[in-house]
């Protein structure tokens, strides 16, 4: 039964089959493995419930609603070539409680909020029965954090995106039709409530990777405290601020002390194995473990990646592959997405992003005239407005014999460049001219990129989900400092997430590593070794230097003043500020703290909620994502309640009128 005509039992539908009998003796079979909910009252089953509460993880990155509702309609990425879910990005009029759906592919709000009431439910089972002794097994406690900590995060999820919701804590049994929403603050004390049971239960340091800890929880507490503190919510939360601020700069240092980052930046998304390396790191709280796609499970393996491919198969001497990834091409960069860095000295922007294919089409390429496997296929230029060195955005070399030969002496197939002679940062070139290629061509971001893929047509990955790294736990103590006033904490907080960023003495700075590498150099491959991975990026051509110029040398990201202070800005941020007419202290302060967060931890499933919570979305928006900059208004501060649900609700075992409904419904929708 779907969660959008009520709020139900999250127990597993498998466990509601009722086997059924035939009179004929050679047709009966005796049915084993069909559970029914009998086996959630034994431990056993509840030892099994928990594994099934760990599955929840991995909804962010295995479905088309993680981006839809946490990276879409921002300034970081808006509408590639396929619009299955353009809605959420560009604010149209599809985006209503009922939803507008092109196809099978596209998420509805209620597709959100059935998943969120489901693991709720599981959660209530799991709590339920421990709570009244059903559960006998050694491992009461801990099971009992990890029920509070997925009850917690779903509530959460609910809270920041629809605001007031109803709130269930105990494991249905039957259908229910009568609910009132909660209000905010009544669902976030449930959230605190939530978080803490699951810090006080959970270990402190996990027995095997991707076990929920004690660090976990304290990473969504200081989450949780910062989103009550923030602009959003200022209608309410007079009383609390203070303590809540106090609260993040609390647990933030917990988890920060527990969880040193990788010295490199670049370690977090080395993958070259499932379970490798970087998947061990310190700096990972918490991951959803995959398993790849193998697996018959549709959330069994991670997505994001084919979401975020953009188009190379169709451009000359190239050709589909494992290590490129199969182009969904959902979500396309934006300008600011780039341009928000320092291109010369931050080593993010090409630890990121994918600037360079190699040829991998074996008749193709010789057909042209180029090398498959030495020759670059595909390559992007991230110059600077004023840069004379191209006439145009896009450059076919086979065709027009007209960029220079790029690093190694290679030959480059197909050249995208942003701006072009003559053009300014306000005429967005690239973007333009991605509009009129059907928006195919722009530079992916490649953190989950996974070519330890079995075979191209595999649609889900082995590569783990990060849900939270400690990081973002430093972004959390350098809000709550300039919340508080003490910007020169603040500074220096941020100071040390732009150390690791900045390029090391002796580093390569045209090396780009990304999972493509993990690819087996056989599997979908024309020739055994010949793949469009490529381990370089266009550092150096993007910014017209020579080549290793700049690789013995440290660079230096360090804020010298303090980040109020607009002066004291790098020349992006004071663009940025500018671009959005930002002043004061404390909005300045925070105006970069937001593009610091964006270039540390782009796509990361984040940024919506920064945005809304922080109430810089509307002007964001308008500035960086021009598909959504004539359509969003202050009601998508908040997501439309489905009408599915409303439409089953009752009220004195009646259903619900048009005006209360209404009153049900967030304002504007």
């Amino acid at each position: 039964m779907k969660m959008h005509k009520y709020i139900l039992s999250g127990l597993l539908a498998a466990a509601m089959i009722v086997p059924v009998s035939c009179s004929k003796d050679f047709l009966k079979e005796e049915h084993t493995t069909v559970r029914s909910t009998d086996y959630f009252t034994t431990t056993e089953g509840l030892d099994q419930l928990v594994v099934g509460l760990y599955s929840y993880l991995r909804y962010y990155h295995c479905s088309e609603a993680g981006y839809s509702l946490l990276n879409y309609g921002t300034d970081e990425y808006s509408v590639g070539a396929d619009n299955s879910n353009g809605m959420w990005n560009d604010y149209n009029a599809q985006l209503t409680p009922v939803g507008g759906t092109v196809n099978s592919n596209t998420v509805n709000a209620g597709s959100w909020w059935d998943y969120m009431y489901t693991g709720i439910n599981t959660a209530n089972t799991m709590i339920a029965r421990i709570e009244d002794g059903t559960y006998t097994g050694a491992n009461a406690k801990t099971n009992s954090g990890v029920a509070y900590f997925i009850r917690g995060l779903h509530y959460y999820n609910l809270l920041t995106h629809f605001g007031g919701v109803p709130i269930k804590l105990e494991p249905s049994t039957s259908v229910s039709f009568e609910f009132e929403r909660a209000s905010k603050a009544d669902v976030f004390d449930q959230i605190e409530k939530d978080f803490l049971a699951a810090y006080n239960n959970l270990p402190a340091k996990a027995s095997k990777t991707g076990e929920i800890t004690k660090d976990a929880a304290a990473h969504f507490l200081a989450k949780s405290y910062l989103w009550r503190a923030s602009e959003l919510n200022d209608d309410w939360n007079g009383t609390t601020k203070g303590a809540d601020l106090d609260n993040v700069i609390k647990y933030a240092n917990e988890v920060i002390a527990n969880h040193p980052l990788a010295p490199n930046f670049v370690d977090i998304w080395d993958y070259t194995t499932p379970d490798g390396p970087n998947e061990q790191l310190d700096e990972i709280v918490l991951a959803a473990q995959m398993t790849g796609p193998t697996t018959a499970t549709w959330n069994a393996g991670g997505a994001l990646y084919f979401y975020t491919t953009s188009q190379y198969r169709d451009l000359p001497g190239m050709f589909r592959d494992v290590p490129g990834g199969r182009e969904y091409n959902r979500l396309r960069t934006t300008t600011y997405s780039i341009y928000q860095y320092d291109l010369v000295n931050d080593s993010r922007v090409w630890k990121t992003f994918r600037t360079k294919m190699t040829m991998n089409n074996i008749k193709g390429a010789a057909s042209l005239g180029y090398t498959a496997g030495k020759d670059l296929g595909l390559m992007y230029i991230f110059n600077q407005p004023g840069d004379d060195r191209f006439e145009g955005v896009r450059h076919n070399d086979a065709l027009e014999n007209n960029i220079t030969e790029a690093d190694n002496g290679s030959k480059v197939g197909t050249t995208f460049v942003f701006f072009p002679k003559g053009t300014v940062r306000e005429d967005s070139p690239m973007d333009k001219v991605a509009n009129n290629d059907g928006r195919k061509y722009f530079p992916m971001n490649t953190k989950y990129v996974d070519g330890s893929r079995q075979s191209i047509a595999d649609s889900h990955c082995f590569r783990d989900g990060i849900i939270a790294r400690s990081v973002e736990d430093y972004f959390f103590l350098a809000e709550a400092q300039l919340r508080k006033g003490d910007y020169a904490a603040a500074t220096e907080t941020l100071n040390k997430v732009r150390a690791r960023a900045a390029w090391k003495a002796g580093e390569d700075r045209e090396e780009h590593r990304d999972g493509g590498q993990s690819w087996d150099g056989t599997t979908g491959a024309q020739e055994p070794g010949v793949s469009s991975y490529c381990n370089r990026s266009s550092y150096y051509e993007s910014n017209n230097l020579a080549l290793g110029s700049l690789n013995a040398e440290a660079s230096d990201l360090q804020i010298k003043g303090t980040i109020n202070n607009v002066a004291d800005l790098p020349a992006e941020d004071q663009w940025i500020v500018k671009t959005l007419g930002v002043s004061g202290d404390k909005d300045v302060a925070l105006c970069f703290l937001l593009n610091e967060k964006s270039r540390e931890m782009s796509l990361e499933l984040v940024r919506w909620v920064d945005l809304a919570r922080t109430k810089t979305l509307l002007s964001r928006v308008k500035a960086f994502n021009e598909d959504a900059a004539g359509n969003i208004q202050e009601r998508h501060y908040l997501r439309p309640i489905p009408q599915q649900f409303l439409n089953t609700l009752q009220k004195d075992g009646h259903a619900l009128t048009q005006d209360e409904k209404q009153a049900m419904q967030n304002p504007g929708y």
